[in-house]
């Protein structure tokens, strides 16, 4: 095996020893060729892998359309929202980087225990409460608290947003997820361990002229039960069957209900221009078929059946006889 010492590389590594020369901080042969170790902490591991935050910026990124749209419409204003980064972090380090006053919407993520907050920064909640108000959405240039009817305005906001965060979780989760409270001040924000690690997935949004995030704090508690889901293979493979079959389903539905003009060509004729200008009632024009002859079943623009002329219940009909083939479709 490659990975066990020769004798001659530990007679050399022996005679270093005894000459003094100590330990080299070159790796010794028996690593050689091996991939770049990694410190690792084993105090403070992992709970995230990077396919893991991938995929909450996935679905983020599926809320951040569908909320920028409603946002747009409700405000009147031009709204833009889309993920800028993720992470995972301790939940002390979320928390230090708040600043009074702050806009904290506490929310339950049902079926999953714990709680979740949505960090918004005050120059957007601002924006939005003057939006709401008619004015033209400026942020204010000096921080101050926000009152009780602007916690209200911002609380209604945040309600309508939560209805767009079930369907980008659904591959993952049936989330039915519920605000608790909004917070302004970050004492009340102490939901977990400072030590616990949470993901940390954070928002660009734009409304006007005004700009600042929404990040949305994810103790990994509360996604412990799912965590597994938090593949892209996993969740969208499912979510992408799940939208065939809907897609298929309506399909089927849809050409249902279609209405394509069908005709049947009982022969063909060519006759001069002045002829045709001269017709007559009771005029006689001749055809390429005979009276026995089957007459082609026109779908749309395609000759799609052969067919034998009658009549039923008193009414001119035809009686499906054959079905043409590809190759005659392409040489007719």
């Amino acid at each position: 095996m490659s990975d066990i010492l020769s004798q001659s590389e530990i007679d050399a590594l022996l005679q270093q020893m005894i000459s003094g020369g100590g330990v080299s901080d070159t790796p010794p042969p028996m690593i050689r060729g091996g991939k770049d170790a990694r410190p690792y902490d084993f105090a403070n591991p992992t709970k995230f892998s990077r396919e893991q935050l991938r995929t909450l910026e996935n679905i983020f990124d599926n809320f951040a359309r569908s909320t920028s749209s409603f946002l747009t419409g409700y405000l009147r204003t031009s709204v833009h929202l889309e993920v800028s980064s993720s992470e995972e972090i301790m939940y002390r380090d979320f928390n230090v980087a708040l600043a009074n006053p702050v806009i904290l919407s506490m929310m339950e993520f049902a079926p999953l225990k714990g709680t979740v907050i949505a960090d918004m920064s005050s120059n957007v909640g601002y924006a939005i409460i003057d939006r709401i108000l008619g004015g033209p959405g400026f942020g204010l240039t000096k921080l101050r608290e926000f009152s009780e009817i602007e916690k209200i305005l911002l609380e209604r906001v945040m309600l309508q947003i939560l209805n767009f965060l079930p369907e980008p979780w659904e591959a993952v989760v049936q989330l039915r997820p519920k605000l608790e409270k909004i917070e302004t001040n970050t004492q009340f924000a102490q939901i977990i361990a400072p030590n616990d690690k949470v993901a940390l997935v954070v928002l660009t949004i734009k409304v006007g002229s005004s700009e600042g995030n929404i990040s949305f704090c994810l103790p990994h508690r509360v996604l412990e039960p799912i965590v597994d889901r938090l593949y892209t293979r996993f969740g969208y493979s499912q979510k992408e069957e799940q939208n065939k079959e809907i897609y298929r389903e309506r399909l089927e539905i849809e050409l249902e209900r279609a209405r394509i003009p069908v005709s049947v060509q009982v022969g063909k004729t060519q006759i001069m221009v002045n002829d045709f200008v001269n017709l007559q009632v009771g005029d006689v024009i001749p055809l390429d078929s005979y009276v026995t002859s089957d007459v082609n079943v026109v779908v749309g623009t395609m000759h799609k059946f052969h067919a034998k002329p009658g009549t039923s219940r008193g009414k001119y009909a035809v009686q499906i006889t054959d079905l043409v083939e590809r190759e005659e479709l392409d040489n007719g």
